[in-house]
């Protein structure tokens, strides 16, 4: 689902007009994005946490020239589905597969 397809199904959903609703969506997004920044975590009850991991700095290696790199240390987004979301989830039916995966198989 993308950020359009959200903001189509809000509208839809509580019967506001589509640029409403894509406002409503972004300010979410944005206020999300502020406490992670932060350093806060997002804690939604029934679906789950957002919030930022620290990554090790490591060893890479450059699969063109074969050469070894250092990667820094970095924060990245990470989310922990609540218990409700992982019941749900693992209740329903899995997706059916796309048409360009069912492709893939079908040689």
């Amino acid at each position: 689902m993308t950020k359009a397809e959200v903001i189509d199904n809000v509208a839809q959903r509580v019967g506001l007009p589509r640029n409403e609703a894509a406002r409503v969506v972004e300010l979410f997004l944005d206020s999300v994005r502020e406490a992670l920044i932060k350093g806060d975590k997002v804690s939604l009850v029934g679906f789950g946490t957002f919030y930022l991991r620290q990554k090790r700095p490591r060893q890479a290696r450059n699969p063109r020239t074969g050469e070894r790199v250092q990667v820094p240390r970095k924060r990245v987004a990470a989310f922990k589905p609540g218990r409700a979301f992982r019941l749900l989830a693992n209740q329903s039916p899995p997706p059916k597969p796309q048409e360009s995966e069912q492709r893939q198989f079908n040689m």
